[in-house]
């Protein structure tokens, strides 16, 4: 990167007349005036290279990650685990940075035995036979299996628990206007899907989260009953940490098992790009979304590896194909399978221990606070909301100033969604706990938000 600006006077008009704008306000009118400069950045002029650098570096760490330079105890999705070195080293070899889309296997048996290995370990995670080689990101994989639910039943009617996080559910609503799913959402009560709230008749799909958005566990059976009554595939999008300790999908009877694979390997990074879970039941095998790396041998008799049973319009006819879906996040589920096979079983086990004891300890020191309150008696895992004194926003913004960034305010996290739950959101606060939390940063926590709430 350059340390000199290379547009000239003449260079910026060239680039404006030929864009037909008039200035640069105009080319970064899409920008909300609230995060631009009002006044540019104010550097005196005739300042030495170093103490430009210097400024510079300031400004870099006024934008850092809050999660780098704080105790993170947000979540929602993305969560702050520790990134082992090496899945760092291992992950970020050339030969699978660069690597191309591998169609062609005689020139990419690398990496398709390590996304044939990730399959592998999705299945066992996910408890359901078929996975593929992943997708982009949860919210998308919850839309693929909306679609494989509709060429499934040839049915329209998506019935959704508003207790799968909101941003998914609100990616869906928007694919729903192309694809004509009706997308009906069953509301919260006490933290727990209300099913009796709404009429499921003719559903495709029955979409239940284990845990859900707020953290709580519930019983899958019901919905499971739901979805066998209907005859309608049964879709869970489910924590892949929580399979270490927990029932994984398939043992509740689940179809279909999407969920966010950020959480194995892929560092926060300012929310993306991340990897999308996706597995399913035999039955579903032809309408599998993406690719699957399926294992062969070559006419040496030696073992290889192919893609397989690609059921995109590409692929096949048009009018047969349920996914438009062309490719995998390869680096990512590369990246999760290093992580996971670093891991192992005991790992596994051990990181969701960690995560449930952390959160279950900070959750009973912090109910015993003035000011605090639980939203919803019903267990969870790894995450709990709060009802708070003040608005959770706000509490949010005082904890930072104390080094903590102390959970998502489930208002923001709703913005813009219904969040189809029985209580007034703008005082709840969403906590998450990871292995990385220790003891004394917990305490930290507790006295900090008793200090804020005083």
């Amino acid at each position: 990167m350059a340390d000199y600006l290379p547009h000239t006077s003449d260079d910026v008009a060239s680039m404006l007349e030929f864009l037909g704008m008039n200035s640069l306000d105009d080319l970064f009118a899409q920008i909300p005036s609230a995060v631009r400069l009002a006044n540019g950045l104010e550097i005196e002029p005739g300042l030495s290279e170093p103490d430009v650098a210097a400024i510079f570096a300031g400004y870099s760490r006024a934008n850092e990650a809050r999660a780098t330079t704080m105790t993170c105890y947000a979540g929602g999705g993305a969560y702050d685990h520790e990134v082992p070195a090496v899945v760092k080293a291992l992950a970020s070899r050339s030969e699978f940075v660069t690597a191309y889309t591998p169609y062609q296997p005689e020139v990419a048996q690398g990496v398709l035995q390590a996304i044939f290995e990730y399959q592998t370990l999705v299945a066992r995670l996910s408890g359901l036979p078929i996975p593929n080689a992943s997708l982009y990101d949860a919210a998308t994989a919850l839309v693929e299996a909306l679609n494989m639910a509709h060429g499934a039943t040839d049915r329209q009617k998506m019935v959704i628990s508003s207790g799968i996080h909101p941003h998914w559910r609100a990616v869906a609503r928007t694919f729903a206007h192309g694809t004509a799913h009706e997308i009906v959402e069953v509301p919260l009560r006490n933290g727990v899907t209300d099913w009796d709230s709404v009429d499921v008749t003719g559903a495709a799909a029955i979409v239940s989260g284990y845990p859900n958005y707020l953290g709580v566990l519930e019983d899958l059976s019901v919905a499971k009953a739901l979805a066998t009554r209907e005859d309608a595939l049964f879709i869970v999008g489910a924590d892949p940490v929580a399979a270490g300790v927990l029932k994984s999908a398939g043992q509740w009877g689940a179809d279909v098992f999407v969920g966010e694979g950020q959480a194995f390997g892929t560092p926060l990074s300012f929310g993306g790009p991340y990897l999308g879970l996706f597995a399913c039941s035999e039955d579903q095998v032809r309408r599998l979304p993406g690719r699957i790396v399926g294992e062969t041998v070559d006419s040496s008799d030696r073992r290889a590896f192919v893609t397989t049973l690609r059921a995109r319009e590409q692929d096949i006819r048009r009018e047969k194909a349920t996914s438009n879906v062309c490719t995998n996040q390869t680096l990512m589920a590369v990246t999760a399978a290093i992580q996971l096979g670093w891991l192992g079983t005991y790992g596994l086990r051990e990181i969701a221990t960690r995560c449930a004891q952390g959160a279950h300890y900070l959750h009973d020191q912090l109910v015993g606070l003035d000011g605090v309150s639980v939203v919803t008696d019903e267990p969870f895992f790894r995450e709990f909301a709060l009802r708070l004194s003040l608005p959770a926003a706000l509490v949010v913004e005082r904890m930072a100033e104390r080094g903590v960034l102390a959970g998502l305010a489930v208002a923001d996290l709703c913005a813009g969604a219904d969040p189809s739950i029985d209580m007034d959101i703008e005082s709840v606060l969403l906590v998450t706990v990871t292995e990385r939390r220790t003891k004394e940063e917990l305490d930290y926590y507790v006295s900090a938000l008793k200090e804020v709430l005083a």
